[in-house]
């Protein structure tokens, strides 16, 4: 046992400032050189995760303060990446909670919590942004204890220690009179209240893999944290992989321990710390490294099922190969089975009939980051609506239930309220402070399929939704999808501003002039709940004469873009959206007019006879 080592997550509700006081941290520990540049949230190495401002994958660093090493692991705050700090939490010995002084305990909040009271850790409360106008960090500290009791915290975990913060600014307080420096009292407070790991170094090894990485150079790089005895290089291990499905004899190459942003190579590494091993291909999260001859196995990693899925297959558009470089189904295949072994919060398997591969997550986000990584690999996909994953309890069909929190102005409440009666959402309790309205909801995750873009419509823009899966509940009844038509592209080229300006008299389009489409492709949404079949192709008719006045100024309105999860909230189920490196598309799935109009009469028919 080392006492001179802790180890520590960082868990939080997104946006709540977890990635930001890991900066102030990582900086006023000297970490970084003085003249070195340093982005903020440097630890969003990914380019998801700095374009859409989000942690989306769980980090590993250390700051060393007073000789004492403190491994720090930044984990995600959306609800959609929960599989990820379920698994590394278990790498801590206590868990540093932030909540945001003004917003207090949000949807995630409660998640991150349960599972690390779940996981025995001592939880040390920080209130962060305690310079916002308005916060309420008395009433916090109160509705995180109320919050904690209810999770069913013990004793000790009720007596918590408090810190006050603001990590945007680069200090911490014990006590809210206190003077406002810097990070120091922050630093103290985790040596103060974190106990060294009581892991016994001299016992038989035992490492389990809590992440994994690759690299082109080494090869696949397992992270984890040793639970007892000694890694050694060049030691010949038992690899037991998660549940003690199969065991292997292999040699470690490389083992490496946090420092920093940077990996440090070692020797040799001891009960308590947090390493990366080089040398397991096959590694995967939950898997075990232990002594061949003494082996001890530690429980599996499990993560909350899937409650969405989406089927990814290769692309059959007209236009496939014009922008992507892999559009093979054999290639989609390989690609999504190698994000199956290491993402184990996600499910994914191919279909009976070899149609397609679907993969189940937590949420759009969840899904949406793994096409987006695609597309930027240079896939050519498409994609189906999410279905959400339904239960059977005898005769009962069980659906998940979110928990969804929004905070608006109270102009506006009535609005939010009505629209998620809409959706079947169940308003459970609302609270009003000054001008603003806090409201939580039980709701359907079929309802809650594009309604960020609906509450921030209504509200113009001010309003702020937060959710997180809550349980299995009663099937509620149904959830009404997109009430408008499509416009539906009959014909193939580009599209022309003349044919674009009488479509958008009939409704909203999607596309610039000199857009390629095709038959079958949505190129609008119509004013009218029925499908509109359209020429965006038609140019003008030109003869040989010409009356005064007779051309006119074209004047397009710019077409509505969409995100992948606004693509995906958007389409209904006999759509597509249509994947490339650099263009999103929605289609019908039968692209043909005729077609689908025989599918309809086919459909329809089988609706009687049944």
């Amino acid at each position: 046992m080392s006492n001179n080592l802790r180890n520590v997550a960082i868990i939080a509700h997104v946006d709540h400032g977890k990635t930001t006081l890991v900066d102030e941290l990582l900086k006023q520990s000297g970490t970084f050189r003085e003249n070195q540049n340093v982005a903020e949230r440097v630890l969003d190495s990914n380019d998801q995760e700095r374009e859409r401002g989000i942690t989306i994958l769980s980090k590993n660093t250390a700051v060393t303060y007073n000789n004492t090493k403190i491994n720090i692991i930044d984990t995600p705050g959306h609800a959609d990446f929960g599989g990820e700090v379920e698994r590394v939490l278990k790498m801590a010995d206590a868990a540093l909670l932030l909540v945001d002084a003004f917003e207090g305990p949000m949807p995630q909040t409660r998640f991150v919590l349960k599972h690390a009271l779940a996981l025995n850790l001592k939880i040390l409360l920080v209130i962060n942004k305690i310079d916002r106008d308005g916060c309420r960090p008395d009433l916090t500290v109160d509705q995180v204890f109320d919050l904690m009791l209810e999770l069913g915290a013990n004793d000790e975990q009720l007596d918590f220690p408090i810190i006050y913060a603001s990590a945007a600014n680069g200090y911490a307080i014990n006590e809210l009179s206190d003077e406002k420096v810097d990070m120091k009292p922050m630093v103290e407070f985790i040596l103060n209240n974190v106990l060294p790991p009581k892991d016994d170094e001299n016992a038989p090894l035992s490492m389990q893999v809590c992440s994994v990485d690759y690299n082109d150079y080494v090869g696949r790089i397992a992270t984890g944290r040793i639970f007892s005895g000694k890694l050694n290089c060049r030691d010949e291990i038992l690899l037991v992989k998660n549940g003690d499905a199969a065991r292997s004899n292999l040699y470690i190459k490389e083992i490496y321990t946090f420092t920093g942003l940077d990996k440090k190579p070692v020797q040799e590494a001891s009960a308590g710390d947090i390493v990366a091993v080089v040398g397991i291909e096959d590694a995967d999260i939950g898997d075990c490294l232990t002594n061949i001859e003494n082996p001890i196995i530690q429980e599996s990693i499990e993560v909350e099922e899937p409650t969405l899925s989406v089927v990814f297959s290769a692309s059959a558009s007209p236009l496939v190969g014009q922008d992507g470089d892999i559009v093979g189904g054999r290639q989609l295949k390989e690609r999504l089975m190698h994000e199956a072994r290491s993402n184990i919060s996600m499910r994914i398997q191919e279909l009976e009939d070899k149609s397609g591969i679907e993969v189940a997550g937590r949420g759009i986000l969840h899904i949406s980051v793994l096409m987006e990584s695609m597309r930027r690999e240079g896939f050519e996909f498409e994609v189906s609506r999410p279905q959400v994953l339904f239960k059977k309890q005898g005769t009962q069909t069980l659906e998940p239930i979110e928990e969804a929190k929004v905070e608006t102005p109270s102009e506006y409440s009535g609005k939010i309220i009505e629209l998620f009666g809409t959706c079947s959402g169940e308003l459970v309790n609302m609270e009003n402070v000054d001008d603003l309205s806090f409201l939580e909801f039980k709701i359907p995750t079929r309802g809650i399929m594009g309604l960020r873009t609906k509450i921030l419509n209504v509200s113009h823009g001010e309003a702020l939704f937060a959710h997180r899966f809550l349980e299995y509940g009663p099937y509620k009844s149904d959830v009404s999808m997109r009430k408008e038509g499509v416009l539906v592209s009959m014909a193939s080229g580009s599209a022309v501003a003349f044919s674009l300006d009488n479509l958008q008299q009939r409704g909203t389009l999607f596309i610039n002039p000199g857009d390629d489409v095709y038959e079958g492709m949505i190129v609008g949404q119509a004013q009218k709940e029925a499908d509109m079949d359209v020429n965006p192709c038609k140019q003008k008719a030109l003869g040989n004469q010409r009356a005064a006045g007779s051309d006119k100024a074209i004047i397009l309105t710019p077409p509505k873009e969409f995100s992948l999860e606004d693509a995906l909230e958007y389409i209904n189920d006999d759509e597509l959206v249509e994947i490339t490196p650099n263009i999103i598309r929605m289609r019908k799935k039968i692209l043909g007019k005729v077609d689908r109009k025989k599918e309809r009469a086919r459909q329809l028919s089988r609706e009687q006879n049944s």
